[in-house]
Order: C-alpha cells, then structure tokens, then sequence
C-alpha cells in the first residue's frame, strides 16, 4: 500500500498487480470545465485542485492548435481553425455533462500523479463511465503519448474514431480539393422550452471543400435514431445549410424537419451525416 497526501487529505493508493492501477478513488465535485481535458474541483473539505485527464489531449481553446500532433490534419490555418472550433465543441461536451456534479478520480501507478503546473494527473469517471476514454472514442481527444495502464485500449479507440473521421478527426477533410460537409453548428438548447420553440433548436451544416455538393438523399440522425432526410438540395463551396427541427418553408439556407418534438438533448448527443449511399460523412458528440 502506498500512501499520498493530496490536498491535506490522506488517500491511500492500492495497486493491484494484474492491471497495475491504482484501485482507491477521490470523490470531488467539478466547479469549472477549463478545456476539454481539464477540470477545476473541490474536495469535500473545501479546498480545490485542477485535474488534467490522463492520457487524453484536446484541441486548444486559448492557445494556437499544432495540427502536427493531429495525424491527417492539414497544418494550414484552415486545419487549426478546425481544430479550435473542435476543442470548444469537447469543452462543451464536457461542461454538459460534467460541471456542478459530483465526479470519482482514479490514479495510475504507470503514471506520473502530477503534471505540468502541478496538475493532478487522473482517470475522470461520472455515472459509471471513463470520460477520458469517451473523448478518444468520439474523436473530441487524441491519445497523448505518455506512460498509462490504458493506452493499448485507448489507442484502439483512437483508430476507430480516426477511421470514421468522427469530430476533431473530421479536420483532416478541410481544405481537400473536393466537396467535404461538415457539421458546424449544434443549437440544442432553444430560448425557453424546447418543445415550443423548435425552430431555435437547430444543427448548421457547411460545405468546407472547394466544389458544389449534391446532399439530395442524404440524412441527419441523432443517437436514438431519430432521420431528417434532405430533398432536393446542393451546396455550393462555403454555403451553410440550418436544420431546424419545426416546421417552416424550406430555402436553400435553411430546411424544417417538421418535428412535433425536440429532437436534440440538451444533456448530450451525437449529430451523424450520412450521404445517399449510406456512407458516413460526418459526426459530432456533445
């Protein structure tokens, strides 16, 4: 057994020698979302810490993005412009689901407990559910090359999200001498209820490639499987498209779903695009 003392409090750390983790937790309460991969807590006796999620690196959100780290991704300024815009969307994700609740931090004997500045390097579990492992999955975080118990797994997931281009990973598209859409907007929080305002509860979708799209076809879905399918519609290079989930006239800017009903949680979701032919071209957690 090893001992720590981690803000005047006494946590003891047991490892078990067929994972080599360290099985004890911390219950803290999250006070602020930083970035997508770090948080500000407070223990149970008041005093507070910042967490950095291990194994786990975001887009910036203050600072400039390499796209280097971001294997595919142009280093062009398109390519960080993507990759900031992705970062807000994990900062996002992570607020929703994260701030004002009560989290469980698990620590890593193959990793160091501190990082830069003094932040507490550690596992972040809510509801069950390793969110370090949930930003890989979804594409919101890459696997930062570093020494933990997790890495092969998370390194699996990191290749299916780069396989399906799904969130940050979808910045590898920008810029490409075709047709790329990609999903720029989710408003799934309307101005009061959602239900009676459905028109303001909206995904934006955008034509980031240098030639017109055809998107006749093609359909937008949520994760219980909710479709909007688009009719007659093409997208000249840059244009927008806004989904909204009420009823209206459809333009070429904007199209209604004619939902009777929110469609996109607030708590989360995940927008999915894909063309007529059924192939994935788009998808955003948050």
């Amino acid at each position: 057994m090893t001992v720590l003392l981690v803000c005047g409090l006494t946590v003891a750390l047991v490892v078990t020698p067929a994972t080599a983790e360290i099985t004890d937790s911390q219950q803290v309460t999250v006070t602020n979302v930083v970035d997508g991969d770090t948080l500000d807590v407070q223990y149970a006796n008041g005093t507070t810490d910042t967490v950095r999620l291990l194994g786990v690196d975001t887009p910036e959100t203050y600072g400039e993005n390499t796209p280097d780290e971001w294997e595919g991704v142009p280093n062009t300024q398109a390519g960080k412009d993507c990759l900031h815009s992705e970062g807000e969307n994990a900062k996002a994700f992570m607020k929703n689901n994260l701030e004002g609740k009560q989290i469980t931090l698990k620590f890593d004997s193959e990793s160091d407990h501190r990082g830069y500045y003094g932040r507490l390097l550690a596992y972040v579990y809510y509801g069950g559910a390793d969110y370090n492992y949930k930003l890989v999955q979804s594409g919101q975080a890459r696997v930062y090359d570093s020494t933990f118990t997790k890495s092969d797994s998370y390194y699996s997931a990191e290749a299916s999200a780069q396989d399906a281009e799904q969130n940050a990973w979808g910045c590898r598209n920008v810029g490409d001498s075709g047709g790329s859409v990609s999903i720029s907007r989710i408003h799934e929080d309307a101005a009061g209820n959602d239900n009676d305002n459905l028109n303001d509860e909206y995904v934006v979708l955008e034509n980031t490639g240098t030639t017109s799209i055809d998107v006749t076809g093609w359909t937008v879905s949520d994760e219980s499987g909710k479709t909007y399918t688009f009719s007659s519609l093409t997208l000249s290079p840059g244009q927008t498209v806004t989904l909204h989930s009420g009823s209206g006239s459809d333009t070429n800017s904007d199209v209604y779903w004619g939902r009777s009903g929110a469609v996109w949680n607030n708590g989360g979701d995940t927008v999915s695009v894909t063309d007529s032919g059924g192939t994935s071209v788009a998808t955003k957690a948050y």
